[in-house]
């Protein structure tokens, strides 16, 4: 973590909390226990507008819409040309260009309602991401921090058990000396 002012806005950020002081430990634990992601898109209510939209976007942007729609172009243009002098729409298809205007002009804002609710989603989505992100920074940060102090306790331990075998072994060489010293010493 950068400061520790950096690490209370993440904290009031992540828990709506102002007032309240937190230890480490009570921190983490907090941190633990709060559920950051949210399902809201599963419950969302649709009105018919919104439905609407993301079925014509979901449908103009498919392979069957495009080739369908070139199929009723193609059939439209062959239709007026076999019929020529009784055609419904002479060759220069002015109805044809009217009523592909009437469709871009229709379905262009329908597409842009869908897109715009899924950049909300998605804004949503990544918003959640980054507290999620920022959650877990702060949990592996103290959990850095536990690790570094087991490590330096198994340091003190590794150099308190290494100074006792050397206190030990000092005391093994001389009782073992004191031992040869009174074996030497003729019995009276």
């Amino acid at each position: 973590m950068k400061n520790a002012n950096e690490r209370k806005k993440i904290v009031k950020e992540l828990l709506d909390l102002t007032d309240r002081e937190f230890t480490d430990e009570e921190l983490i634990h907090e941190l633990i226990s709060t559920k950051v992601t949210k399902n809201s898109e599963q419950r969302e209510k649709l009105s018919l507008g919104q439905r609407a939209s993301d079925a014509v976007a979901k449908f103009a942007g498919s392979w069957a819409f495009i080739f369908s729609f070139i199929a009723v172009m193609v059939i439209w243009m062959v239709l007026n040309v076999i019929l020529a002098s009784r055609a419904f729409d002479a060759y220069p298809f002015i109805l044809l260009n009217l009523v592909l205007s009437c469709i871009a002009a229709v379905q262009a804002p329908l597409i842009m309602m869908s897109q715009n609710r899924q950049e909300a989603k998605d804004r949503k989505r990544a918003e959640n991401d980054y507290k999620v992100n920022l959650k877990s920074e702060l949990i592996v940060d103290d959990l850095h921090k536990k690790l570094d102090l087991v490590l330096e306790n198994q340091k003190k331990i590794t150099r308190m058990l290494g100074r006792y075998c050397a206190d030990l072994t000092q005391a093994e060489k001389t009782e073992i000396t004191s031992d040869a010293n009174d074996a030497e010493k003729p019995k009276k």
